[in-house]
């Protein structure tokens, strides 16, 4: 099943639609997007987000319009084989950021970082510029709370990212803010492809400490999160994401 809107063909999963690309097919996309100069942007979606969606229309509306929508999360990938439409592989943010980096690096591309508290972005700067000697990270910028609702900070966030133009624009705010605000800002700014990235800066920052890859691998990547921040990550994923079960079963009974 295709939606109309994107440029790549799409499969549903549950209340949405995905690429089914694994790492290098979705690298491979981004830098053709790039290359097009087309102004574009990518998603991903994980039990989290598909919960979100479907108590948010506007959501839906913008995860199934991108350019690009990944699946970050194994229980997904679970749920496609139960739905006989698997899914190839999962891909994070913070998976998926380095290997663009590295590939930004190569081609000459610019990134732009946006997200996070006050120097965490320069620290991720810092800590890929290391790295990859060759990045050309083109600015960072820590927007103040409550950006989203202030005009004044909106225009002017979208005029440093217009000065700096660049290729990719990685954006860390945490799901729905960052896919609210590429939506609704992507065409007013200057830059090619623009990324949800979540909590991709604090990581690359050094300020969170990612799953042993066994356990990411194994789809305990969540759990790992729960033990670093359990208050804040409690309700999400022992109450509202516990509800997924109901959705397999609604989306089951639908097919």
């Amino acid at each position: 099943m295709a939606v109309g809107f994107n440029t790549m063909k799409k499969q549903p999963l549950l209340n949405t639609y995905v690429n089914n690309f694994n790492m290098d097919e979705t690298v491979q996309r981004i830098e053709t997007l790039i290359s097009e100069g087309r102004k574009s942007y990518v998603v991903a979606v994980n039990v989290d987000v598909i919960m979100k969606i479907e108590a948010d229309s506007y959501l839906k509306e913008i995860v199934d319009k991108a350019d690009i929508t990944l699946v970050d999360g194994k229980p997904l990938i679970w749920i496609s084989r139960l739905h006989h439409n698997t899914i190839k592989v999962k891909i994070s943010g913070s998976d998926l950021v380095p290997v663009l980096c590295a590939k930004a690096a190569n081609a000459g591309h610019s990134v732009f970082i946006i997200g996070g508290k006050e120097g965490v972005a320069e620290k991720a700067r810092k800590r890929l510029e290391e790295k990859n000697p060759n990045i050309k990270i083109v600015g960072t910028y820590a927007p103040p709370l409550g950006f989203e609702k202030d005009e004044a900070e909106l225009n002017r966030i979208n005029d440093i990212i217009s000065r700096a133009h660049p290729d990719l624009l990685i954006a860390c705010f945490g799901c729905p803010k960052q896919e609210k605000w590429i939506y609704e800002n992507y065409q007013k700014y200057d830059a090619k492809v623009s990324l949800c990235a979540g909590a991709t800066v604090d990581f690359m920052a050094g300020h969170i400490k990612r799953a042993p890859r066994w356990m990411s691998e194994h789809g305990l990547e969540w759990f790992y999160r729960f033990l670093q921040e359990p208050r804040r990550m409690f309700r999400r994923y022992f109450v509202d994401d516990m509800k997924i079960i109901k959705l397999v079963i609604k989306y089951w009974k639908k097919r």
